[in-house]
């Protein structure tokens, strides 16, 4: 596994309108994904593949806000998103939502770490 942090995700109330804070404030790109109920958000330029061309930069992404995920979020990159879940009720965390694939590009999930905070854990589908 290898844990680093390599996404972020901000819930919001109002697409639109946050979608204009962002752009406005800091410069971001932001670009819907139809059909997934997703913004991706662009906070430094990509390389070819669409990952972070500047070491340690990451972009992140914007979603309606529901019932369970309701704070910005950081997401951890994983090798095994099911074994880091597990490891994770081991540890005294409780898993918010299950791994759930990402269109073809992967697969994430929601936990809750063992001081009540929520988290994300990506694993790339390649």
């Amino acid at each position: 596994m290898s844990g680093k942090v390599v996404h972020f995700e901000v819930p919001v109330d109002d697409v639109d309108r946050a979608t204009s804070f962002y752009v406005e404030a800091f410069g971001w790109q932001l670009a819907s994904m139809p059909g997934m109920g997703y913004t991706m958000i662009t906070t430094t330029p990509t390389d070819e593949q669409g990952r972070p061309a500047e070491p340690g930069a990451i972009n992140g992404g914007m979603f309606v806000r529901e019932a369970d995920l309701t704070t910005p979020m950081i997401t951890i990159d994983v090798a095994d998103l099911d074994a880091a879940l597990a490891k994770v009720e081991e540890l005294g965390g409780s898993v918010v939502r299950p791994k759930f694939p990402v269109g073809d590009m992967g697969f994430a999930g929601y936990f809750r770490d063992s001081e009540g905070n929520l988290l994300g854990l990506w694993q790339s589908a390649t």
